[in-house]
């Protein structure tokens, strides 16, 4: 290289090429869609001012990884692990229900697909970048240790070769190996205690038809309706609150009293983590239109709907997303 201006002859269009994947890494490590921004925009300005000390012994995207990889290991070091309320507490009958806030650090947050999901010709390849950003796959990564969890993304979403990993983390081999055999235990002895959320298939005409299903019932707020389409052990979570609920009773039970005022609502598709997802809008009796109250997301498996995930901040999720705060149109309302 000969020297600072020509090294750095279109090192921005360069860096930015690799934004979106490691948005993805940054966020699979963190759990959090703000922080995977904020390590990714650490990461390209340290690249850039440390570009001269690049000596082109590995890619510029290996480079950037190592990079990432300290950025989020040091901000995981300041501790605490992104979590889903189901992971914190039980779950709680609906006579019990109350609506407990945590901290915003507390949750596993949901990230728009187009920001960690980079277009890949590769429909294999697309479909294990899909599985691993789903909230229940991000959520069982929280659970190991940092390393270990740069480890497993590296090695089994990534497709890095073990001497790569070792390079990058400045370590064996072997040492990369055993992590990975300790991290994919963790992972297995989750999923048999079902706390592993099932894996959507592709969507296909059945699954399309129970979204719209899906988005009939819950625009009538039909209850009979719903309960059709929903497992007899689904899963309902509300972050910021702690409070989740468990089986078609007591999710329709909810919507019917503490969740009445959702009546009326109008949903707009998002892609959001792998999942399908729906903005949700609920009546605004000032405006006569609707007003955003939370972006859900859907787990779905076996024809049925066995998760239901609202994340409820709506002043930080629907800009993250392009969605309006509010939305034109006539209510059902009288």
């Amino acid at each position: 290289m000969s020297d600072g201006t020509t090294t750095r002859d279109g090192l921005d269009a360069r860096l930015e090429q690799h934004r979106v994947e490691l948005t993805g890494y940054c966020y699979r490590m963190l759990g959090s869609s703000f922080e995977a921004e904020d390590a990714v925009q650490d990461t390209l300005v340290r690249a850039w001012r440390s570009f001269e000390k690049f000596e082109g012994r590995s890619s510029l995207r290996s480079w950037l990884y190592r990079i990432a990889t300290n950025v989020c290991l040091d901000m995981l070091g300041a501790g605490g692990r992104r979590a889903r309320p189901m992971d914190l507490t039980d779950s709680t009958p609906l006579a019990r229900a109350v609506l407990s806030p945590r901290p915003d650090t507390t949750w596993l947050e949901p990230v728009p697909d187009a920001r960690v999901l980079p277009a890949a010709d590769d429909p294999e390849q697309a479909a294990v970048a899909k599985e691993s950003v789903r909230l229940a796959f991000v959520a069982a990564l929280q659970q190991l240790p940092p390393r270990q969890r740069a480890v497993l993304i590296l090695r089994e979403v990534l497709a890095w070769r073990a001497s790569e990993v070792a390079e990058l983390l400045g370590t064996s081999v072997a040492s990369v190996n055993s992590a990975l055999q300790r991290a994919r235990a963790t992972l297995a002895e989750r999923s048999a205690r079902g706390a592993d959320a099932a894996v959507l298939d592709p969507l296909d005409q059945e699954q399309q038809a129970l979204l719209e299903r899906y988005v009939a019932a819950f625009e009538a707020y039909d209850m009979a309706a719903l309960t059709a389409l929903l497992h007899e052990d689904a899963v309902m979570t509300m972050p910021p609150f702690d409070l989740w609920l468990r089986g078609s009773s007591d999710i329709t039970g909810f919507m019917t009293t503490l969740g009445s005022a959702c009546a009326g609502s109008r949903l707009v598709p998002v892609r959001v983590n792998g999942l399908p997802g729906f903005a949700q809008y609920k009546p605004d009796p000032d405006s006569g239109g609707f007003t955003a109250w939370a972006l859900q997301t859907l787990e779905i498996s076996g024809g049925r709907i066995t998760g239901f995930h609202c994340f409820l901040d709506i002043r930080r999720w629907f800009p993250l997303f392009d969605l309006p705060l509010q939305l034109e149109g006539q209510t059902d309302q009288t």
